[in-house]
């Protein structure tokens, strides 16, 4: 008999989909109603297994406390701060996640955000569309990134690759973790305040904890200053919104360049509002290719979970 997963939310990837139908009996959450989803939950949760979510859906304690039958969570993505992994430790339930697909699509997004912002190509495209080139009004320059310092607040798989690709563009790089990164020679801030002092640009790509809640908090987007940009593409739960609203607002911070938000898909309107802001809906791995390697790595780890082999990529 096939084992009964519950999926939360669909993957792109067709290929995905027709092998977990193969493979394991599935129950489509996603296919269900708002309205109808508890109804249906409770037909359906005694005999699942496994769940497949996302990075952004988790799985609360709730959820789980509703599945008594659950044996695995397998996360479709690298952040795992949506599911509650005391619950699924306390039962001994095994949490997956994506690492490593994801990392050159999420780094290639980090730049082109930087570079958004910096050579201000949202306000260039309305420049033409709206006619203002052909009626010769002014445009400010942008800055080139050369010799400006790229500061990276996570220094992981996706941070390097970040730093990659900043260098290649003639930046000067630097890191902050709490841990240093062995291995490499670029250099490390003390602190993340020192890195916002030190730094153009800071991008964001360390994990969600408690730890880094608002880490990037007024304190820091003020040594960043007027002239620096936040460029974020880790989770909008490391920022502190409201201070950088009223950053951008002020003009204390120069720019901002978002991939993630506090409470997604919920944008607060006085950051919509701004015109020294680029906006983009959580897409730093939404590409056909790395949605699929997403999606067959989840499919991968529950193959091995109950064929009884090593799982590919345990969240510890």
């Amino acid at each position: 008999m096939k084992p009964e997963v519950l999926v939360v939310a669909a993957s792109p990837s067709a290929s995905v989909m027709a092998q977990l139908e193969q493979h394991f009996h599935c129950h489509h959450l996603w296919q269900q109603s708002p309205e109808q989803q508890a109804d249906w939950l409770r037909g359906v949760a005694g005999a699942v297994r496994a769940v497949l979510t996302t990075g952004n859906l988790g799985i609360s304690a709730a959820l789980l406390a509703q599945l008594p039958a659950v044996e695995i969570v397998a996360v479709n993505g690298i952040g795992t701060d949506a599911v509650d992994l005391t619950a699924t430790r306390a039962r001994g339930i095994a949490v997956t996640n994506t690492p490593g697909v994801l990392t050159d699509d999420v780094a290639d997004l980090a730049l082109t955000m930087l570079l958004a912002a910096a050579r201000r190509l949202p306000a260039l495209d309305f420049y033409v569309r709206t006619g203002a080139w052909e009626a010769g009004k002014p445009v400010a320059p942008a800055r080139a990134l050369r010799g400006k310092v790229c500061g990276i607040f996570g220094f992981g798989r996706i941070g390097q690759a970040i730093a990659l690709r900043a260098q290649a563009f003639g930046m000067q790089v630097r890191y902050f973790q709490p841990r240093a990164i062995e291995g490499t020679n670029l250099p490390r801030a003390a602190s993340l305040l020192a890195l916002a002092e030190d730094s153009d640009y800071l991008v964001l790509s360390a994990p969600a904890s408690p730890a880094t809640r608002h880490a990037v908090d007024a304190a820091v987007l003020a040594a960043l200053g007027a002239q620096g940009t936040l460029v974020n593409i880790a989770r909008g739960a490391l920022v502190d919104e409201a201070a950088l609203i009223d950053a951008l607002r002020a003009r204390t911070l120069g720019m901002a360049a978002l991939d993630v938000f506090a409470d997604e898909p919920r944008v607060p309107a006085a950051l919509r509002e701004l015109d020294n802001v680029v906006l983009t809906p959580h897409v730093g791995s939404l590409t056909v290719e790395t949605r699929h390697a997403m999606g067959q790595l989840v499919v991968d780890n529950l193959l091995a979970y109950f064929s009884g082999r090593p799982l590919l990529t345990p969240v510890g």
